[in-house]
């Protein structure tokens, strides 16, 4: 028994949020409340035909029963926005510019690291900040700095 009244606690706290809401929101009221006509309007058409091959004709192509069923729909949207909306609450400002730096430094990964963009990128990055570089030019293996020149030690003496 008192496992059952544990979960009724639980579930009536899990809930006080939202009745809370319900309660100061006249907007989320009026959101139910439009909702509940507009599906009570559709639901008073369809429900006068005596099979469900003619209601469903008539949905198809009535655009007044249409609109209802829409409007019906969007004001559940709206009131479901606005319950979610106390689920999330604001962000931590820490959090917020935390999150917005890991996405900014992705986003900046993302594109050095890309095989269509990143060379020319890289590039471009490496120009601005060491310079157009006309002073260094790697060479590989040890070979001459000078194409032209050649090494003193490997000349033959004739």
């Amino acid at each position: 028994m008192t496992y059952t009244k544990e979960r009724a606690a639980a579930a009536a706290a899990s809930a006080r949020p939202y009745v809370e809401r319900a309660l100061r929101d006249q907007e989320l009221r009026d959101n139910i409340r439009n909702a509940y006509t507009s599906a009570r309007a559709v639901y008073d058409e369809l429900s006068s035909r005596r099979r469900v091959s003619d209601a469903a004709t008539q949905l198809a192509q009535d655009k007044d029963v249409q609109d209802d069923l829409r409007r019906a729909v969007e004001e559940l949207r709206n009131a479901a926005g606005r319950v979610q909306n106390v689920k999330r609450g604001a962000p931590e400002p820490a959090r917020s510019a935390r999150n917005g730096a890991i996405l900014l430094f992705g986003i900046a990964l993302g594109i050095l690291l890309n095989p269509i963009t990143g060379p020319t990128v890289r590039r471009v990055l490496a120009r601005k900040l060491f310079g157009t570089g006309n002073g260094f030019v790697y060479q590989g293996n040890g070979g001459p700095s000078n194409p032209g020149s050649t090494n003193p030690s490997s000349t033959n003496p004739s």
